[in-house]
């Protein structure tokens, strides 16, 4: 979405909470019972990615099978396709999800599904600016084990969902690789409600996700993204990134409902909404739209 839709009364409020972010956290201390560090880099190494093919890019997630790239997505307007994005930039490749439709693709996970044998796409169909009356979307299909493949329209599956409390826009879905419940957060000016759609999800009937809570002192959030492992989540706003370490037991919709344990200022981005893990978890990545930019780069911070 362009940011020029939200009117002053929608941005304010989140401007207003930034010094909030801005804060990192009195924990700056490495703990050496942990194989990894809850710090990174804030200037990242960046990869220029060419104007003209994915200059609307909403969401990016590991492809699973295949280590040098990741998948992005367009937002509304956008093809009803994912883009196989190389890690360094050089390459980025449409496949066309059969049987979908790009009302506004917002983000997309990857990870584990119904088949334990298989990882899957996760591709959201989450927008809605103007509030309309619809069902949402996440359409689950087989990660592409091999470059140059393609997607089966038989393996496409659809999980619409309604909220219990209205309308609402949301821009970040979150895999739980632990339980496979799905995640999203809303995308509100004055809050980040998070709604959980438990495993296993219904592909024939639409179902009513659960409102968990609200992620505390944070709102317009554009991305999320869950390690393979399942203990660590990040949350990005326009310019900031928020950081969790899950506790034994605890689920991530669980874990979102407490204060971060990290907040970072983000790299300056054009319109930023894309954010992953590295699969291997030695940092994660951002993708920004173009907006009103001439170019935008993949940025990698790396773990300290």
């Amino acid at each position: 979405m362009n940011l020029s839709k939200h009117s002053v009364q929608h941005i304010l409020p989140y401007f207003l909470s930034l010094s909030i972010f801005a804060l990192y956290s009195c924990d700056n201390g490495k703990d050496p019972d942990v194989a990894t560090t809850d710090d990174f880099q804030t200037v990242p190494t960046s990869f220029p990615i060419a104007a003209g093919i994915i200059d609307e890019a909403s969401g990016i997630a590991p492809a699973q099978y295949l280590n040098d790239y990741l998948w992005s997505v367009e937002d509304s307007g956008g093809p009803n396709a994912i883009f196989l994005v190389a890690k360094n930039g050089s390459s980025i490749t449409p496949y066309t999800i059969p049987g979908s439709s790009n009302v506004d693709w917002e983000d997309i996970a990857s990870g584990k599904g119904p088949d334990a044998t298989k990882n899957y796409v996760y591709i959201a169909d989450i927008g809605n600016n103007g509030g309309v009356d619809r069902n949402n979307t996440i359409y689950r299909v087989p990660d592409l084990q091999v470059v140059g493949g393609s997607f089966a329209a038989d393996a496409v599956e659809k999980i619409q969902f309604r909220y219990p409390d209205g309308n609402l826009n949301a821009e970040a879905l979150l895999l739980d690789p632990l339980t496979l419940d799905l995640i999203i957060i809303s995308k509100e000016a004055d809050r980040a409600g998070i709604y959980r759609l438990p495993y296993p999800q219904s592909t024939v009937n639409v179902i009513t996700a659960e409102k968990v809570g609200n992620i505390p002192s944070l709102n317009l959030v554009t991305g999320g993204d869950v390690s393979v492992k399942g203990d660590e989540v990040l949350i990005r706003t326009y310019l900031t990134v928020s950081y969790w370490r899950l506790s034994s037991g605890q689920s991530v919709a669980q874990a979102l409902t407490t204060p971060a344990k990290r907040s970072f200022l983000i790299a300056p981005e054009p319109q930023g909404e894309g954010i992953c893990f590295d699969k291997d978890l030695k940092g994660y990545y951002t993708l920004s739209e173009l907006g009103n930019a001439s170019s935008v780069s993949l940025n990698y911070f790396k773990r300290k």
